[in-house]
């Protein structure tokens, strides 16, 4: 019977810690008490087994349970069901890590494009990639667009909508993708570098799967998803519909329940399918630390998805933040830039040089 195994972080004493583990281990599989099960196939192959129990002091423990694969197969919201359902309803008690077979992750299907399909679009072999947001909120599509056209004159690889951009009646989705798609076109044949627009999806399954439809109309081929928000069920199901597609993946609502950011984002978000994963880098207004930060992006990679570090990012940073990440990354430099005002531009086109002449170390 094929298992992954989960990696729990648990507030306990040393005399409860096994009990603690055990009721862990029933809890994620079967969820009741295992001596009114009289099938021997089920307790030998879907009972949750304890597989290690490391102290790693001050009252804390990293638990690892097996759980059988046949109790998820390849449905994503399954798999965070049988990772941490209603163990998350345990507040000393933390998700922290999944180690997945590898004919079980294939059957996920993970990033369509990836790094390289996202260096393509870009049209960059060796450098990190660069992008910003739209905002703020309550704008109409017309100045949105404006705000698209002057990034993408100074050089950026993509543009995304701010995550918090749906289908306000301000900034309706139909009218603001089309705009800010043809602003994107009008810069290119300025400028002779092609900026990608990539608008942000919301709603339910069947609203978005139009917004990709519109979208596709209008010659975009890459959008963003919050797969918390959406549900991984719905997010891997868009990214299976849509191959053509290169989907970004916001972290939004990622911190409402306790599973470690280096998993949720950079681990979970690529295996249903993310090509690449925004996440707060370290020292700006989110306090990840450069432990977590290092191994989210390291996660990502491994999954061939493009870490975006973001969320306090400046021009001033962009040496540390390359030479920290290296050049399989995209950053992302939103408010920062958008305080230039009229030399919006001239901000960006520095920042897309500075990332051009990095030399990492």
């Amino acid at each position: 019977m094929t298992r992954l195994v989960a990696t729990y972080r648990v507030r306990s004493d040393a005399g409860a810690i096994e009990a603690r583990a055990r009721a862990i281990a029933v809890e994620q599989s079967v969820e009741m008490p295992l001596d009114a099960i009289d099938d021997p196939a089920i307790l030998d192959e879907i009972v949750g087994r304890v597989e290690g129990i490391e102290d790693r002091g001050g009252g804390q423990f990293a638990v690892r349970i097996g759980l059988a694969a046949a109790t998820i197969e390849a449905d994503a919201g399954q798999l965070l069901n049988m990772l941490f359902g209603n163990t998350s309803l345990h507040e000393d008690v933390t998700l922290i890590d999944v180690e997945l077979p590898a004919e079980f992750a294939t059957g996920f299907g993970g990033p369509r494009h990836g790094i390289g399909g996202l260096r393509a679009r870009a049209g960059a072999a060796d450098r990190a990639l660069t992008c910003s947001a739209v905002k703020p909120q309550g704008i109409a599509p017309g100045r949105l667009a404006g705000l698209v056209e002057r990034f993408a004159r100074g050089g950026l690889d993509f543009v995304k909508d701010d995550h918090g951009l749906a289908d306000q009646a301000y900034s309706p989705f139909a009218e603001r993708v089309a705009a800010c798609a043809a602003a994107a076109r009008r810069a290119a044949a300025a400028t002779g570098h092609s900026t990608r627009y990539v608008p942000s999806l919301s709603g339910d399954l069947e609203r978005m799967r139009r917004q990709i439809a519109l979208s596709r109309s209008e010659g975009v081929d890459i959008v963003m998803i919050a797969p918390v928000l959406a549900g991984f069920a719905t997010a891997q199901a868009l990214i299976r519909d849509n191959p053509d597609f290169a989907f970004l993946a916001h972290p939004t609502m990622g911190g409402a329940a306790r599973v470690a950011p280096e998993l949720l984002i950079g681990k979970l978000f690529p295996l249903i399918g993310a090509d690449a994963v925004i996440f707060p880098t370290y020292g700006g207004r989110f306090g990840y630390s450069r432990a977590t930060c290092r191994a989210l992006a390291g996660n990502a990679r491994t999954a061939s998805a493009l870490p975006i570090p973001a969320g306090g990012m400046t021009l001033a940073r962009i040496g540390e933040q390359l030479d920290f990440y290296g050049p399989e990354t995209m950053l992302l430099i939103g408010g920062s830039l958008l305080t230039a005002r009229e030399r919006l531009t001239e901000e960006t086109a520095a920042f897309t040089r500075a990332v051009a002449a990095h030399c990492y170390g």
